[in-house]
């Protein structure tokens, strides 16, 4: 046998092998492309992320024969509440109190209290929801015009006291004393404006005027 036979058959390995070079990068990028999907498709999926639950209508603190005072920005006493027992609820921000008292202290220095068997705070005492047996006091006042306002009773078994506002309502019978004997009853609710001076009975309203000189005996 001749040596050309030999060296012919090296260079045509020589030329496959060159070939495969050229293709290499391209057989090894696919190899790891189908190395790559196979992982994706065979790995475990991982459970969506738990939303976080609402907060409950649970307390998260209590307190006991407590006093809570609200000060204006200025260091003026605005508003005081006493109480049995007051239970947070932190998904309303709101303070469920048992036999509730509130002193609140007007801009011109007219005072409002209010007691109730049960009672519903806001956040910032801005907002009272009294329930059974509940009486709110408005004493009576002069205003910086030498306006006289009397004093005043509300009782209802829900009364909505807005202490900012000056305001009272109740969608519930609502019995008002004014001054030295006027009485009137609505059966159906009321909306009183102190700082308007308005007060507007729903329903069923019954009233008893008392002349001027009934109340001077009185």
């Amino acid at each position: 046998m001749s040596a050309v036979a030999p060296l012919s058959m090296l260079m045509r390995v020589r030329r496959v092998f060159d070939r495969l070079a050229v293709y290499l990068p391209l057989l090894l990028m696919g190899l790891m492309a189908m190395g790559t999907y196979w992982l994706v498709r065979n790995s475990p999926v991982m459970g969506e992320i738990e939303q976080e639950a609402p907060p409950r209508h649970v307390p998260d603190y209590f307190m006991r024969d407590f006093s809570v005072k609200v000060f204006a920005e200025d260091g003026r006493l605005k508003s005081e509440m006493v109480g049995i027992e007051g239970r947070h609820y932190p998904d309303t921000d709101t303070l469920e109190v048992d036999q509730p008292r509130i002193r609140i202290l007007g801009t011109e220095g007219r005072v409002t209290t209010a007691v109730a068997v049960r009672g519903l705070i806001n956040a910032d005492g801005s907002e009272a929801q009294l329930f059974d047996k509940a009486v709110v006091v408005r004493e009576a006042s002069i205003n910086a015009q030498g306006v006289q306002t009397p004093r005043s009773e509300m009782h209802s078994d829900f009364l909505h006291l807005f202490a900012n506002t000056e305001q009272v309502r109740s969608h519930m019978p609502v019995v008002l004393v004014r001054g030295a004997g006027d009485r009137f009853t609505s059966q159906e609710g009321m909306d009183y404006n102190n700082l308007d001076r308005l007060m507007q009975l729903t329903g069923r309203v019954r009233g008893t005027l008392l002349p001027p000189k009934d109340k001077e005996k009185k």
